[in-house]
């Protein structure tokens, strides 16, 4: 964790993965983020997958270096206790709908004289209020559609959905972007600032920001399958000898260059160039509308040379280039995970299980970045945070325990 946002409070009242992922780069780059849930877990305190304690392993990374407050939020006095929590504090990312008691106004409404103006940054599933997640918006894009086989037909090919939620990860980036550049206004005119970021038009936005919308648009209609092949340049998976399946990309003339030397293949793309009147090296054209040709010809030498003879030479000669590996033998890599700086020692994991915990994604060279923090207990900090923001008496946090209106560590459970 690094200190950059050190002496910023924030406060999250938000579940599954787009809104705890805003918080989460927040806090690991020093905020003092503030989880609020229901007493009994979020929407995602249970999900899956649980080890044999019951503790969920994507709650548990999603919420690390954060702070846990649990409260009643079905009833009237802990909504009230959480409203007034996020008034004065003054920043809020949530991804409760803005009609209910955690609106923008209602937050405004409670904070007291002097308090900074409200920057919320409220994540919600379309513009127009309709509920979505990523798997639902990702089937709106058009992606799943372009994705499979290219022999497959139009007419009847199934969509292909992607395992990664990539747009509530892009949201959640988005947002944290966002929180922080209200935040940069406020410090500089005081002003505070209402945010809506729809999940929805975070994808529809990255497709036209990709070109793509404008691309399909141009040519009218969609674009075709490629299978594994890289739209728009030279890519694609191969197989060596020793049966290693690995991906390559040249995009640029070094890479490309890089590539036919490493495969050794200049004669026979010089003899193809000769027949198709055409020059690889000058650009992406050539080598994408000529593709099939060319993966025949890297496929055929790439079946004569095994992978550990292969990769030497690949990147002796520059390439871009690599393996494809479980997800399961990637957590196991050791250039991947055990020799990354990103990764530090696994810390007090409340699951009890220990393993190697993401620092930061940027990286501060002259700075420590420090051990990742472990994710918090649920309701662990409740009694401490109730007291030092609301400043509520240790009796009066007793008595909201003894009427379930708030809850502390859930540690021994």
């Amino acid at each position: 964790m690094y200190d950059l946002l050190s002496g910023l409070s924030i406060v999250e009242a938000s579940s599954f993965v787009a809104s705890p992922t805003a918080g989460l780069y927040c806090a690991q780059m020093g905020a003092e983020v503030i989880r609020v849930d229901h007493i009994a877990g979020g929407l995602d305190y249970d999900r899956y997958m649980l080890t044999t304690e019951g503790r969920s392993l994507s709650w548990e990374n999603l919420n690390r270096a954060k702070k846990s407050v649990a409260l009643d939020l079905r009833g009237e006095e802990g909504r009230e206790l959480l409203v007034e929590l996020a008034a004065r504090t003054a920043n809020l990312i949530t991804n409760l709908p803005e009609k209910s008691f955690l609106s923008h106004d209602a937050v405004k409404a409670a904070q007291p004289d002097g308090a900074d103006e409200l920057v919320s940054v409220r994540i919600m599933g379309w513009h127009d209020g309709r509920q979505a997640m990523d798997f639902t918006v990702n089937a709106a894009s058009g992606y799943p559609l372009m994705c499979g086989p290219e022999d497959w037909d139009d007419c009847t090919a199934p969509p292909v959905n992607q395992v990664l939620p990539a747009w509530d990860f892009i949201t959640g980036a988005y947002s944290a972007f966002a929180l922080l550049a209200a935040l940069r206004r406020r410090d500089a005119t005081g002003q505070g600032s209402e945010v809506r970021v729809p999940l929805g038009d975070v994808a529809m936005g990255t497709v036209a920001n990709s070109g793509a919308m404008a691309e399909m648009l141009y040519r009218g209609a969609d674009r075709e399958r490629l299978g594994n092949a890289i739209w728009g340049a030279f890519g694609r998976d191969f197989r060596s000898r020793d049966n290693v399946r690995f991906m390559v990309a040249a995009l640029t003339a070094k890479q490309w260059a890089g590539l036919v030397a490493a495969l050794g293949l200049a004669d026979e793309i010089a003899t193809l160039e000769s027949e198709l009147g055409v020059h690889f090296a000058d650009g992406d054209e050539p080598r994408f509308e000529h593709r099939h040709r060319l993966f025949a010809l890297f496929q055929a030498r790439a079946a004569q040379i095994d992978w550990a003879d292969l990769s030497a030479r690949m990147t002796e000669a520059g390439c871009t280039f690599e393996r494809y590996r479980t997800m399961h033998e990637a957590a196991n890599d050791p250039e991947l995970v055990a020799n990354n700086p990103l990764f530090g020692p696994s810390p007090a994991n409340p699951s009890g299980f220990s393993y190697p915990a993401p620092r930061s994604f940027a990286n501060l060279p002259a700075e420590d970045a420090g051990d990742p923090a472990p994710a918090p207990y649920l309701g662990q900090h409740t009694e401490e945070v109730l007291a030092e923001r609301l400043g509520l008496a240790s009796g009066t946090i007793a008595d909201l325990v003894d009427r379930k209106i708030a809850r502390l560590s859930d540690e021994t459970t």
